[in-house]
């Protein structure tokens, strides 16, 4: 076989040599580049750039900061009440150390998948760190399970899926709307500035005064469209306007609780932002 001349040798080994740099080089910017976005990811997720200082959205995991939801009832029957049970673990035990934080240690959200079937419950803690509340649920479907809580003064959601035998009839979600009717109640949604929400009760066309309902004149829940995101929500002074930030753009289902005449009513609302 005849013999390469030098020089096309020499050419070759060069390109390879430039070849190789410029691989490494892209490497090195395609890396920065992903944990650049990575970063802004996680701003997203985490809810940065709120007007008040708004905590991050919750509720999209399991487990968290050493903390998991077992869920101890993974699967209930449709139309029946049951017993609930789950725990908060940490390590090989269950915590049992929680604050109060709206007059409760625990707060428990339950809401099929497509934002139907609310539910806020408030269960009781076994000396074993187990709690438990009954509950029903009319209709089947996968139901997210939000365990709301604050420990050492931080508040925490873990969240899981829970089963509902049956074949679901799932629902889109509503039309955004400023107006919503519970029970007998006309409520209205206005917003002063895009990070505060006022309701208006009226009964019977005549506004109504909310009576104290966990430490405030309402409670309310917002969740996101899609992978059901959980925001918290503060509550000023002591009647039914609240402070959040929406992170990203999209719908969400608000869910507005308020006590009168000793009940606790429940109105939703959606909510696009863009």
């Amino acid at each position: 076989m005849p013999s390469i001349p030098k020089q096309i040798a020499t050419f070759f080994a060069v390109l390879a040599v430039l070849y190789a740099m410029g691989f490494a080089a892209g490497q090195i910017v395609d890396t920065s580049h992903g944990e650049e976005e990575m970063g802004h990811m996680e701003a997203a997720h985490e809810g940065a750039g709120g007007g008040h200082g708004a905590d991050p959205v919750r509720g999209l995991a399991v487990a968290q900061d050493g903390l998991r939801l077992d869920l101890l009832t993974p699967e209930l029957r449709r139309g029946k009440t049951a017993r609930l049970r789950f725990a908060v673990a940490g390590g090989d035990r269950n915590v049992t150390d929680f604050d109060v934080a709206h007059e409760k240690r625990m707060h428990l959200i339950v809401v099929r998948r497509d934002l139907t079937g609310f539910q806020h419950l408030h269960p009781r803690m076994a000396a074993d760190g187990t709690w438990a509340a009954d509950v029903r649920l009319p209709e089947a479907g996968t139901y997210r399970v939000f365990a709301d809580f604050t420990r050492d003064g931080k508040a925490r959601t873990l969240a899981t899926d829970l089963r509902v035998d049956g074949d679901a009839d799932l629902a889109p979600l509503p039309a955004p709307s400023t107006v919503a009717r519970t029970d007998g109640y006309e409520v209205r949604l206005e917003t002063h500035h895009v990070d505060e929400l006022e309701f208006t009760i009226t009964r019977n066309e005549r506004e109504i005064k909310t009576e104290p309902y966990l430490g405030a004149g309402g409670h309310l829940v917002a969740l996101r469209e899609g992978d059901l995101a959980f925001l918290h929500v503060h509550p000023t002074g002591d009647g039914t306007t609240f402070e959040t930030t929406f992170p990203t753009e999209g719908s969400y289902r608000l869910f507005l609780q308020f006590k009168h005449e000793g009940k606790v009513h429940t109105a939703a609302f959606t909510r696009a932002t863009t």
